[in-house]
This record gives structure tokens, sequence and C-alpha cells, in this order.
């Protein structure tokens, strides 16, 4: 990919945060020759814990990489053997297994961190501007509108994009929707050097990813992270709030770990190692989503992708596929407003990235917030996983399908 001199026509575009999702828009503009400018509240790009690990499916994410022309640069990075998956029952027994074949590339894994870095590093310098915290946001008129940062700086912008996250501070402008607790919260645990201090872990894990519930509203997740992480996650049924009704302290490892021996003491003594033995300190996080399918009817100037659009649960993989399609698409969309043969006025474009935004995002968002209460319901029968590879398979026809479809309707655009 290329990156050639914008031209003095090209609006003002601003992407408000600094994830996969803003960062892939932003690399996808800058190499169609359309400047654009990232503001991310964090005060570096690895200043904060990103998380775990997430897969690249071959129909959504990987799509997005290729036009961001970091395929290659993310598959030298990725872990194909993180595809791996074992579900076992919470007394340790194997219920289902999958190991990717050679050549299986259809969702390889990557650490949230490296990720981020690898297209933070694609950008031209200075396209990030780190440490600036979205405040406000005001029409101006025109669909223009000017932004307000915490440390006082003020922008203008002709085209305003929310990349940032659950609690957005630009889907009011779109949409009154907000995000809904799922009634299940967890603990984020981490074991370093794995292979060699926490082997009855690694040998659990394997090379990509354990789950285990207890049908009656537990789950331990284990994920092979690079380095010789592992990240757990101990989730349970529970409002945000759980611990102070349990009388627990956060910030108190012991008095975590006290509640957790209580809440899982029905699991087998080897999986229970799996929640008392990690590294530093567990990590509170909950479970929220957006209503899905959701829409709404487009504004002037500003737009949204990623979580800020379609906040799901995690089931099924995926939130940052398609928020990173999402922003991929989005500056195809842009460029076909201020390209050099123009077929849509900006509004227009956008207002047709979003419809198609929808149609992609919405029964996906859905049926991955369904998984999870699935997951956590209690019940007499396991909820086993899908046919994995039957799931990678149909990972590479969607993305051939998609493909097509997408070159068909871009020459349809443009009466090729």
């Amino acid at each position: 990919m290329t990156n050639s001199t914008p031209r003095p026509t090209a609006p003002r575009v601003c992407v408000i945060g600094g994830g996969p999702a803003g960062l892939t828009c932003a690399r996808v503009l800058q190499g169609q020759g359309i400047e654009v400018t990232v503001y991310d509240a964090d005060d570096a790009v690895d200043s904060r814990d990103p998380g775990g690990t997430l897969d690249l499916h071959a129909d959504s994410g990987q799509i997005a990489l290729e036009d961001a022309g970091l395929l290659d640069a993310f598959m030298a990075r990725a872990r194909p053997e993180g595809q791996a998956k074992t579900r076992r029952d919470h007394q340790g027994a194997v219920l289902a297994e999958f190991v990717p074949g050679p050549g299986d590339e259809a969702a390889p894994e990557i650490d949230r961190g490296r990720l981020r870095r690898m297209l933070f590093d694609h950008l031209r310098p200075g396209t990030v501007r780190w440490g600036h915290r979205l405040v406000r946001v005001d029409p101006l008129g025109a669909g223009r509108h000017g932004l307000e940062f915490a440390d006082g700086t003020t922008v203008a912008a002709d085209l305003v994009i929310g990349a940032d996250g659950a609690w957005s501070k630009v889907r009011p402008l779109v949409s009154e929707a907000a995000p809904r607790h799922l009634g299940v919260c967890f603990l984020d645990a981490r074991f370093d050097e794995v292979d060699s201090r926490h082997p009855e872990v690694a040998g659990i894990v394997g090379a990509g990813h354990m789950f285990s519930n207890d049908n009656d509203g537990r789950a331990v997740i284990l994920q092979r992270n690079s380095d010789g992480v592992v990240r757990g996650y101990l989730a349970f049924r529970a409002a945000p709030n759980w611990h102070v009704a349990a009388g627990v302290d956060l910030a108190d490892r012991e008095s975590v770990r006290s509640y957790l021996v209580r809440e899982f003491g029905h699991w087998s003594p080897d999986m229970r190692a799996l929640i008392v033995r990690n590294d530093g300190d567990y990590v509170p996080r909950s479970f929220w989503a957006l209503p899905a399918p959701l829409t709404w009817e487009h504004v002037p100037g500003v737009t949204l992708i990623g979580d800020a659009a379609h906040l799901m649960a995690p089931f099924g993989g995926h939130g940052a596929n398609l928020a990173m399609l999402d922003g991929a698409e989005l500056a195809h969309a842009v460029r076909r407003a201020v390209g050099p043969d123009p077929s849509a006025t900006l509004d227009e474009a956008v207002a047709q990235y979003e419809s198609e935004m929808f149609a992609r995002s919405g029964e996906l968002a859905a049926s991955s917030n369904e998984a999870l209460v699935r997951f956590f319901a209690t019940t007499d029968e396991p909820d086993l996983p899908p046919d994995q590879e039957q799931e990678h398979r149909d990972y590479l026809a969607r993305a051939e399908a998609y493909r097509r479809e997408r070159a068909r309707g871009r020459g349809e655009r443009t009466g090729a």
C-alpha cells in the first residue's frame, strides 16, 4: 500500500479511539491518500494492559488487514496453533477438542497488544494524538462538529468517526442506546512463564483455549498468549457490584481467592488450581452489550465503528473482527466521496456504509449475546461448541463470497 499526498479539498476526518477499529480505519484512509487524525485517551500505544488474545477471521479481520496492506505482517506475528480449543466439564473431563491442521489460517490468534502496536507502527508519525480524552462533541452546522478534549484542545471536524468503544462519547449523536449488563462478571487473572512455573495449567490449556463450565452459571476460560503467558477468566453470574454484597475486597488477592474457593468449591481440585494459583492480582471485568441489532438514522458528519456501534458478548469472537472490517469499509466509503472520481457525497457514502454495517453486524451481535446466556445457563445439557473444522471452512468460504460481492458492488457504483 502506498500513501499519496492528500488533496487540499479533502475533508477533515477525526477518529475518536485508537483501538484496532480506529487504527485500521486510519491506515486504510492513509493508503488512499486521505488525511486523518486519531485521538485516544491513553498516554501511549502500550500504556495499559490491552487484554488477552483474539482470533482474526478470514472473512472479516483478515480482509480488513488485507485492505490495510498488513496481512503478511499479521501472519508473521500470529499463532495459528492458538486456534486449538478444548471444552471440559467442571471436573476436568474433556467434552470436545479441536486441533488445527497444517496450513489452517482461518482464524489465527494474536495478542491484542501486538495487534495494536502493529497497526500503530504502520501509520504516519503524528497520526495518533495520545493523551486526548474526548469530553464533548457539539454540532456546528452543515455536518461539522466541534470536539473538546480534557486537556482543553478543541478541533472542528467534517467527519467524526466514533471508534471509542462501549461507553462512546460519540454514540449519543446518533442513538440513545446504552450498553446493558448481561448478568455475568469475571475476574481476569494471569499465569506467567506457564510452561516452567505452572505446568499443570499449561497441560490443561494446551496451545490455544480451554473452556469449562458447570452448567450452573460458573466458568473458567483459559487462553494461551505469547511469551509464555496464559490469561485466565473466572466467570460467574452476578451483578456488576457483586463484590459489595459478597464482602470481597477486590484489592486484596486473598479476599478474592477465599470467595472463589467457596464459589467454585464443587469443582475438582485440578480445576480449582486454575482459580487460585495465578500470578498477580485479579482484575474485575463484566460483560455488557448494546441492543442488537442496533440501527439509527444517518446524522450528517458523524458515524460509528466497532464496539461503539455494536458492542456484543465475546462468544464467537466477532467483536474485534467486525470492528476492523467496519474501519476498512468506512475508509473505502469515504474514498468514494473524496477520491479522484467521486460517486457520492460524503454523507451518501457514509450512510451507505452504515446500512451495510447494520446488515453485517446485527445478527452476529444478537447470536453472540444469546451464546453467552446459553453458556452460563443452569441446565442438565452441556453447551457443546460448534464443529470447529466446519466453522473454519465456513470462514474461508464466506471470505471468498465477501470479496466477490464487494467487487460486484464497487463495479456497480462505478458503472464498470
